[in-house]
């Protein structure tokens, strides 16, 4: 939950509140200054906190400052006022971000106030009505959200890559500003922390697109979603070893600190339906579909109910191809677990292939290893194309400075997959394209090491969609 403190005196900032308050978002908590108490409706007291005192009091002010807040924005009539309210901030939280609305013409050299003229705003809205005159660029568009501006954080999933790798679907960058500066975007521009950009799309799309830029590690399973979902169906699974199953997702569960949702499909076994049961008191949900329905148009419709972000199954589904391809088009992630003991596993392997689907999961890849705590390997099959690999393993060196993670980078001269089999425990990660969805017989003779996923069957995998 992310702190905002909110100055307000005089009718501005009264309706600027007003608006704040019909916003319908759980991420902030706001903490709200007005010299004089106002009467709002339909105010959430978990969502909003009100106190009544002159801000200009530097004892007041500092008192509340001593709280960890992201951004501070004050609108307030008195320009002395305003002034001496920023001077009491910056004596507390020197580099704590501030916005400030006014209609005066406040000197600021202090890179962290920002001064939003109201004179101005209106002035440019006003010119919008202007015959033969272009329309700037705030104003451009249906204004239904198709046209939106992000600063990617330090800690974005976004940060050190290169557009060319950013699934854009329905939605493109358009622009980069950096340092004041307008940059157009190519294939081989890398995006930097503090870059502004601007996307174009449809609005829908853009709203994911936003919390993917603003994702960082630790916040896995989204942005896919929010809730763990173990798919069982009685007949694939082996039925001796579904309570080691059961028992590995709930330790993912524990780890990932989301809901579990175990859902069974064609049940036929009392004796483990009455085991799935009992797990009730352990504040796991339990879904058991006893009809015959169309059981691919339940599945996506749990996806989309039960807010999942990542989907358990066993080897023995996956392995089918009509499962495979369903777990494919719910567009999260899927944990594959193998026989193998999970709570044990130190180590996540992710093989380099010739192209760029590795670095577009990447803040993925880091953020599973770092909740789970596993030490990051890269296997580098030196054949061709070592130019786009050497650019990828760059970007991973990146990352794993900005999250402070140690990898290692492990040269072969033959197919990694055949030292990965001598292994004892390690979890395998890789992206989860089309391509995996085929039978596995079309890709006996291939080199591809992605196609190869089953050689690895025996241990974990970790399968990850490259699109948002």
């Amino acid at each position: 939950m992310k702190k905002i403190l909110i100055i307000s005196d005089g009718a501005v900032g009264e309706h600027f509140i007003r608006r704040v308050l019909q916003t319908h978002t759980s991420e902030n908590i706001y903490y709200i200054v007005e010299l004089r108490a106002k009467e709002y409706e339909d105010v959430n007291p978990a969502r909003f906190k009100f106190y009544n005192f002159d801000p200009t009091s530097f004892s007041k002010l500092s008192n509340l400052l001593k709280m960890e807040f992201v951004q501070v924005i004050i609108a307030m009539d008195n320009q002395v006022e305003i002034e001496n309210t920023i001077k009491n901030i910056n004596l507390v939280k020197a580099k704590l971000r501030v916005i400030v609305l006014t209609q005066h013409n406040l000197k600021n050299e202090d890179a962290n106030v920002v001064i939003v003229n109201s004179n101005e705003i209106l002035a440019s809205r006003l010119l919008d009505y202007l015959p033969n005159v272009p329309v700037i660029a705030q104003n451009v568009g249906l204004g239904e959200g198709e046209i939106m501006e992000v600063l990617v954080p330090f800690g974005s999933s976004f940060v050190y890559k290169h557009i060319g790798v950013i699934e854009q679907k329905n939605w493109r960058i358009v622009a980069i500003y950096r340092n004041r500066k307008l940059i157009m975007p190519s294939r081989r521009r890398m995006i930097q922390p503090n870059d502004q950009l601007v996307l174009v799309g449809e609005p829908t799309v853009l709203k994911s697109v936003y919390r993917a830029i603003k994702r960082e590690l630790g916040e896995f399973p989204e942005p896919f979603g929010s809730n763990l979902y173990l798919y069982v169906d009685m007949t694939l699974v082996n039925l001796t070893t579904i309570e080691e199953l059961i028992t590995r997702a709930v330790f993912a569960h524990k780890k990932f600190k989301h809901d579990l949702i175990i859902k069974v499909v064609n049940p036929s076994n009392i004796p483990i339906l009455q085991y799935i049961k009992d797990l009730r008191n352990t504040n796991v949900i339990i879904d058991i579909e006893y009809d015959s329905r169309d059981l691919e148009d339940v599945f996506h419709k749990d996806i989309k109910s039960y807010h999942v972000g990542l989907v358990i199954v066993s080897g023995d589904m996956f392995a089918h191809d009509r499962t495979r391809k369903l777990l494919y088009e719910s567009h999260v992630p899927i944990l594959k677990l193998s026989d193998k003991p999970f709570s044990s596993i130190k180590e996540a392997a992710i093989i380099l292939g010739d192209n760029r689907d590795l670095e577009k999961i990447s803040a993925t890849i880091f953020d599973i290893s770092e909740q789970l705590g596993f030490n990051l390997e890269i296997y580098n099959y030196l054949n061709e194309h070592q130019e786009e690999k050497e650019e990828v393993i760059e970007h991973y060196y990146s990352l794993a400075t900005i999250f402070s993670k140690n990898i290692k980078v492990i040269k072969e001269t033959q197919n990694p997959i055949r030292m990965l089999k001598k292994k004892d425990n390690f979890v395998h990660i890789l992206p989860f394209t089309q391509k995996l969805t085929k039978n596995r017989i079309f890709s006996i003779f291939s080199t591809d090491s992605e196609r190869l996923y089953y050689k690895l069957d025996n241990y974990h995998q970790i399968f990850i969609p490259v699109q948002l």
